[in-house]
């Protein structure tokens, strides 16, 4: 089997690509999908190839997935919600099995777990990630496996090389080569049915899969609450939310309320601090529950009709396809800095070791960042907000990374903190969009303005803009009943409502 035999009812030929091998072959035992990115069975990419050829081979197929907590641990906020995206996944595939390996510290890793389960098979399709390190684990695993491997590149509406082959200056020039590919990429992707095999011999049972004592089958059967119990290499000290729940199912139920009481106003309301007007549709997208395909062609489909309308879905689908892929190109083409300083571009670079060396008028540490202990109560209710919630709202993540780099020492310190925490509390952390939001603050993919202190031609955000433009104390009022419903203890100067400067300013020595 060829890729004109797989890519069929909606998948287009452009999302497939061979990483070992040119075929399928016709004398294998089974097809495996190694699950990674797309947790989920609707808009499925990967899923839908892995059905038709193992379906037009009549061979079983199987679905594994692996998570690996060797070398950091996994906060328990992201396992909660990992664990219950898995547990939903199991559900929602019916009779095509599932089998998920924790490989915590000691492991050998998932590696060699993946490839005893490919062993034999006919065709391995897997999912196509783009941070670093699953990039490096299916580039190992194509160039040690003996069987067929096809990349499926189905978490982005048009595949990152398609738009572009560089890395992309800004928003403005890649979306005329997003919108030009559109139509040939936002439809529908038929359902198909596996064809089960009743003597299907269960995964665990394959010889080649040899496990370590460090390696964990985990039972997606159980309840999230006792797997999450049971979990080794788990991070306590960040609980989980319940603001957030994984899985398809709770992704599909956030979408539908999102299109039947926040699409309408989507454009005026979205940045609104206080209010609620964002779609919450990141953390989903972050772990692949929902496909921005699906999320497109469902809110095109939307009823009503007016300017309103009109430009709230524009401006979504703007968030949801150029944006999101404008990080994606990011991360692809600048592989090895993504997450660093270096990612940014001369300007920025530029003016910011110019001004490194200017008078902070405040100067605070990692920890009384962490723990919200500044001056500024906007801020410290942004960085709370993360804290209890799992995910900040977005135009104070903005306003959020712009202090940072005015109250720490140098623009690398800055950098280094503001990824930090945002991977450490937010549900949408360890994600290009993520990555591609901080670099924006410090200058990425935007342009230069008037030289000032500290930011040279950095674009500079400051506390009198917000209670401009929004209800800044609704915000920290919201926050403080948000932080009081998870028994978040606050010392009370961290969310006054009057911002008042300390008795002595603490400035950055010469």
């Amino acid at each position: 089997m060829k890729i004109a035999d797989l890519a069929v009812a909606g998948v287009k030929t452009e999302r497939l690509k061979w990483l070992h091998g040119a075929a399928a072959s016709r004398t294998g035992s089974h097809v495996l999908y190694w699950m990674q990115t797309s947790l989920r069975t609707r808009f499925n990419y990967s899923l839908h190839v892995a059905v038709t050829a193992a379906n037009t081979l009549r061979l079983p197929l199987y679905v594994l997935f692996t998570f690996d907590t060797r070398e950091a641990l996994m906060s328990e906020r992201h396992m909660a919600f990992l664990l219950e995206s898995l547990v939903d996944t199991k559900k929602a595939l019916g009779n095509i099995p599932i089998e998920a390996i924790h490989c915590a510290a000691g492991s050998k890793g998932p590696l060699d777990l993946v490839l005893g389960a490919a062993a034999g098979a006919s065709l391995v399709v897997t999912d196509h990630p783009y941070i670093r390190a699953g990039r490096k684990q299916t580039e190992l695993f194509a160039e040690q496996a003996n069987v067929p491997v096809l990349q499926v590149e189905g978490d982005v509406v048009v595949p990152v090389t398609v738009v572009s082959t560089k890395e992309e200056y800004a928003a403005r020039t890649i979306r005329p080569k997003i919108t030009k590919h559109l139509p040939q990429y936002l439809i529908p992707l038929s359902p198909n049915t596996y064809d089960a095999h009743d003597d299907q011999m269960p995964l665990r049972e394959f010889k080649a899969m040899d496990l370590t004592p460090n390696d964990h089958w985990i039972d997606l059967g159980s309840s999230v609450d006792a797997l999450l119990a049971d979990a080794d290499d788990v991070d306590r000290s960040i609980p989980r939310v319940s603001t957030f729940l994984g899985g398809e199912t709770q992704a599909q139920a956030v979408l539908a309320t999102f299109l039947s009481d926040k699409l309408l106003k989507y454009d005026k309301e979205r940045n609104e601090p206080s209010g609620n007007g964002a779609s919450n549709m990141s953390p989903f997208l972050h772990y692949g529950t929902i496909s921005p395909v699906d999320i497109a062609l469902q809110v095109q489909a939307k009823e009503g009709r007016g300017p309103a309308m009109a430009a709230s879905k524009a401006s979504f689908l703007e968030e949801l396809i150029v944006r999101r892929e404008l990080s994606m190109n990011f991360v692809w083409f600048n592989p090895n800095h993504y997450d660093t300083i270096k990612s940014l571009p001369p300007f920025a670079t530029e003016t910011l070791a110019i001004h490194a060396e200017d008078k902070r008028a405040y100067v605070y540490s990692e920890e009384e960042l962490d723990k919200a202990m500044t001056h500024d109560a906007f801020w410290n209710a942004a960085q709370l907000d993360m804290i209890s919630n799992g995910k900040m709202q977005n135009y104070m993540r903005m306003y959020w990374g712009k202090k940072i780099i005015e109250w720490t020492s140098s623009p690398e310190e800055a950098y280094g903190i503001c990824v930090r925490l945002n991977d450490k509390y937010n549900l949408d952390g360890f994600d290009p969009n993520s990555y591609a939001g901080i670099a924006w603050v410090f200058g990425k993919h935007d342009t230069g303005w008037t030289e000032r202190p500290i930011f040279g031609k950095v674009r500079y955000m400051n506390a009198d803009g917000l209670k401009r433009k929004y209800d800044m104390t609704a915000y920290v009022n919201m926050i403080k009943r948000q932080c009081a419903k998870v028994k978040m203890t606050l010392l009370p100067k961290q969310l006054a409502i009057e911002i008042t400067k300390p008795k002595a300013k603490r400035q950055k020595k010469a």
